[in-house]
Formats: structure tokens, C-alpha cells, sequence
């Protein structure tokens, strides 16, 4: 067995050059499982070889290592605290070991005694978020770490485009600026904020969840979290497009309740409004039921 004061060497050595250690069997044993250790190590099982098709685990593994480079290069640094990762094709061994058939999936191995249940991260719930990753680190080992992001020039270059475009629509337009008094647009513009924000695009921006989760044993790929409590970015898609077609439906009653066509096209509007509203509102309800269990109490 290695002595703690060369376990601890070992893994500064590693972690000054890279900030997630990469495991295979052999070190998962002498590192994490085998005693002694006064350090906790976050580690990450996951499955980022091509052939596996893991989508989540990539988008995963880039939210830990900005969280690992955060510490790496903070002074939340401490010998404290490591961040390993042990892929499937590497260390296939430690997942039959685990009992583990999932991934990607998040464990503390805390400095003293095994891990327990909130040692393993609630991914489904709380999303993959380097920001989320770091509030669950905290609350298990007392070391917080503040998020650093690498800088994102895409948010600003699409506001300079808006602005453009903006500025290049009023040059053209002249002294003729009553397009900035259309309803219809204005309208269209509210209702698509209206749609993105009811259909939970501020809760994925925050949260951070997969786009979807794929049953590792059968395959299976679900699109709409079976859970109350937390949603897939592609959950969002659909709702937001069920939203949209009532939302349809009821501009077409609107028109054809109120416009000047004639009696033909005012009917064919209505049937095609109502036929809108019945069909993506009873979709709409179905996920509600699938969600809550209990529907309808």
C-alpha cells in the first residue's frame, strides 16, 4: 500500500498538470478506494469514447472541467480535494466493481468512511451545470468554488448584429419610422418571449439538464423527464411547440370570429382552430399526466 504523504504527492503531481485526473482500475483502487485518505475525490464515471454515442456524457465532461480549471486555478486549491474521471472503456472494471450501469454519474468518496446516499449526484434533478456541480461539492466537502467560465464573445456579437440591423432598418426606413408602430409585430415578438419562457427555457439555462436520456439496457431514448421535479432540454421543444399550436388555434377562432372574409373562409379558420387547440392541448395534457402521476388527483 502507498503511504498517505505519497498518495497525496502522487495526486498533486497529477492534478498541477491536468485538472481531472484520468483513472483507470488500478489507480481507482490505490487512490480512492484503499486506505488511508484524508482527501475527497469527486470523480466522474463516464463513457466519452465515439462508438459509445454518449451525448450527454460530452456535454457532462465539459461542465467538469470548467469546474475542475476553477479550482485548479483558484485559491479554493487545496490537497483537500481531487477530481478524477474513469471512463468505461478504461477502467470497465470499477463500473462492475460499483454496480454501476449508468453514466454520466457523479461520487464523492469522502475523505473518511464510503460514500452515501448524497454522495452521489442527483444529475436528473439538478442538471450538469458546472455552477450546480459546485453548490453540491460545497455542501459535501466544505470547499466552494466560484465558477469561472471561459469568456463567450457569442452573446455579444449577436447584440451588435441586432443593433445593426436595427440601425441599418431605421437608415433605410428614413423619416418613415411607423413600422416601429406596428401591433402585429410587436405582438409577434411578445408572444415568442411569452412561448420560450412558459415552455421552461429560463430553467434549462439555469439547471443545465441533458437534452435527453438514453436507457443504457434497453436503448430506449426518453424525451420528457418522468419526473415533476426537472425536465430535458428536448422536453422544452415539445412543449413549446404544443404551446404554440393551441396558441395557433386561438388566433384562427379570433380571425374567424372577428375578421371581414367571407362566411367559407371564416368556417374553414374555425375548424382548422378548433381541430389546432383539441389535438396540441390534449398532447399538452398527456405530458402533464405523465409528469404528475396523480393527474387528475
Amino acid at each position: 500500500q502507498m503511504v498517505l504523504s505519497e498518495k497525496v504527492n502522487q495526486l498533486m503531481e497529477w492534478a498541477s498538470k491536468r485538472s481531472v485526473i484520468r483513472m483507470n482500475g488500478d489507480k481507482f483502487r490505490r487512490l480512492v478506494k484503499a486506505p488511508p485518505r484524508n482527501y475527497s475525490v469527486i470523480v466522474m464515471f463516464t463513457a466519452l469514447q465515439p462508438h459509445r454515442q454518449c451525448v450527454v456524457c460530452k456535454q457532462a465532461d465539459e461542465e467538469y472541467q470548467i469546474l475542475a480549471n476553477s479550482w485548479r486555478y483558484s485559491s479554493a486549491f487545496t490537497n483537500k480535494i481531487f477530481f478524477a474521471m474513469v471512463d468505461f472503456d478504461e477502467g470497465s472494471d470499477v463500473f462492475q466493481m460499483l454496480n454501476m450501469n449508468s453514466a454520466p454519474t457523479f461520487i464523492n468518496f469522502p475523505a473518511k468512511g464510503k460514500p452515501k446516499r448524497g454522495d452521489t449526484y442527483e444529475l436528473q434533478v439538478r442538471g450538469f451545470a458546472a455552477e450546480q456541480l459546485a453548490r453540491w461539492v460545497a455542501d459535501r466537502t466544505d470547499v466552494n468554488i466560484r465558477v469561472i467560465r471561459p469568456p463567450n464573445y457569442a452573446g455579444p456579437l449577436m447584440l451588435g448584429l441586432l443593433l445593426a440591423v436595427i440601425g441599418g432598418l431605421v437608415y433605410l426606413r428614413g423619416s418613415n419610422l411607423d413600422f416601429l408602430y406596428n401591433k402585429t409585430g410587436w405582438a409577434f415578438a411578445a408572444l415568442c418571449f411569452v412561448l420560450a419562457m412558459t415552455s421552461g427555457q429560463m430553467w434549462n439555462h439555469i439547471r443545465g439538464p441533458p437534452y435527453a436520456h438514453k436507457n443504457p439496457h434497453t436503448g430506449q431514448v426518453n424525451y420528457i423527464h418522468g419526473s415533476s421535479q426537472a425536465q430535458f432540454v428536448a422536453e422544452t421543444h415539445i412543449v413549446l411547440l404544443f404551446n404554440g399550436g393551441v396558441t395557433l388555434g386561438m388566433v384562427l377562432l379570433h380571425e374567424a370570429a372577428t375578421s371581414d372574409m367571407d362566411v367559407g373562409k371564416r368556417k374553414i379558420m374555425c375548424i382548422a382552430g378548433i381541430g389546432l387547440v383539441v389535438v396540441f392541448f390534449s398532447w399538452l395534457l398527456s405530458v402533464f399526466k405523465s409528469k404528475y402521476h396523480g393527474y387528475p388527483y
